[in-house]
């Protein structure tokens, strides 16, 4: 048996800076709001945030859940975007005076892709019902599916009891919670996003704009995501936007206006966009070493990591970030593919910053009979020298 022990190799990473790094990053803009988040997409880096884990109400911002569900049915192929549904007594649209709505009525033709789009544009309290009820039945059984989602995505600090987001004690969320909603609605459902563009959308005649006003600022790519606001809650959004290869997602919840929301968000946007970078310091599937491994049919092993990662950095850090890995000396075959064969570290001035499992990019048998006693003949030499 061969001795295992740790061996420790450093990665060179070359990086093109086209801008001039600030060497110092100023706090984030203060926000006039209950709570606030700002999370890059790729990587799940929170840049910064305030109050992110206090409970909160989050008025229509529920809707992002009962979109999410849609889409998870839509790709289970439980349901299909040319479905006709029965609008209920219940979900008709009289029933939500003063709130938004997508004015669908009992008896008139309407398809889940169009309720779908009355849900995230036109906030519908009316298409949120009768689409939980095509669903799952009843708004009920529709809501334990959204909490069986939140759980699944990692949501500890939200309980939905309603698929609209109507003002009750046990209906909650945290800004955290609904950063990483948008974060799986984003990556899970990238074809599906495109919604939560649409500037506007009509159904029975009338037509009506997306409340998210950020959607029209040309001075960012902002293409998302949803509004909220109740008495309770105050006025909530969360916004996405992308400049370059970088995409940020803000959340602010509790303003005390329409427009504040938006400046908030625009603030901290800006100010992320302009201070932070998010890179991919190494591919998924890439070589980054051969390592020497006994007994197989060759003796080289090509090791990388198995998935993608992306870190996000001041600016001014990314010119020092570097990449070290602790692999293990004198590995024998057989190896499968994705064996974990050690670890690989990315550090900043000293300080690891993050961790990914290092491993074996591709299956590698044992040798025949005479490589093997060849392999065992040379380790046996050596360890007589």
């Amino acid at each position: 048996m061969i001795s295992k022990k740790s061996i420790l190799f450093s990665l060179a990473l070359v990086w093109q800076t086209v801008y001039a790094a600030p060497a110092f990053v100023p706090e984030a803009p203060s926000i006039a709001a209950k709570a606030y988040v700002l999370m890059d997409a790729d990587s799940g880096e929170i840049i910064s945030a305030s109050n992110e884990t206090e409970s909160l109400a989050p008025a229509s911002l529920t809707k992002m859940m009962t979109s999410y569900v849609i889409d998870s049915e839509l790709k289970q192929g439980n349901i299909k975007l040319d479905d006709q549904v029965n609008v209920s007594e219940k979900a008709w649209a009289k029933n939500f005076p003063g709130s938004s709505k997508m004015f669908i009525e009992p008896g008139k033709e309407v398809t889940v892709d169009q309720l779908r789009k009355g849900i995230i544009v036109q906030s519908g309290n009316d298409a949120s019902v009768a689409i939980a009820e095509h669903i799952a039945g009843s708004e009920d059984a529709f809501v334990q599916v959204m909490n069986h989602h939140a759980k699944l995505l990692g949501l500890t600090g939200t309980h939905f009891v309603n698929s609209m987001g109507l003002p009750n004690p046990d209906h909650y969320t945290t800004a955290i919670d609904i950063a990483k909603l948008a974060q799986a609605i984003i990556h899970d459902f990238p074809k599906e996003y495109y919604i939560y563009a649409m500037k506007s959308f009509e159904y029975n005649n009338i037509e009506q704009s997306n409340r998210n006003r950020l959607l029209w600022d040309r001075s960012m790519n902002v293409d998302g995501l949803k509004t909220g606001h109740t008495e309770e809650a105050g006025y909530c959004l969360v916004a996405s936007a992308k400049e370059d290869d970088m995409r940020l997602i803000s959340v602010v919840m509790g303003a005390d206006s329409e427009n504040s929301r938006k400046q908030a968000s625009k603030k901290l946007l800006a100010w992320g966009f302009r201070y932070y970078r998010t890179i991919t310091p190494v591919q998924a599937g890439e070589s980054l070493h051969q390592l020497k491994v006994w007994y197989g049919k060759t003796d080289q092993l090509d090791v990388g990591i198995a998935k993608p990662i992306h870190i996000t950095l001041p600016k001014s850090q990314v010119k020092v970030l570097k990449a070290e890995f602790v692999a293990t000396e004198g590995l024998e075959a057989p190896i499968q593919k994705g064996q974990e064969v050690g670890k690989l570290f990315f550090r900043v001035d000293g300080k690891d910053i993050k961790e990914v499992p290092l491993v074996a990019l591709n299956d590698l048998a044992e040798g025949g009979f005479f490589s093997r006693v060849n392999d065992w003949l040379t380790i046996k030499v050596k360890s007589l020298l």
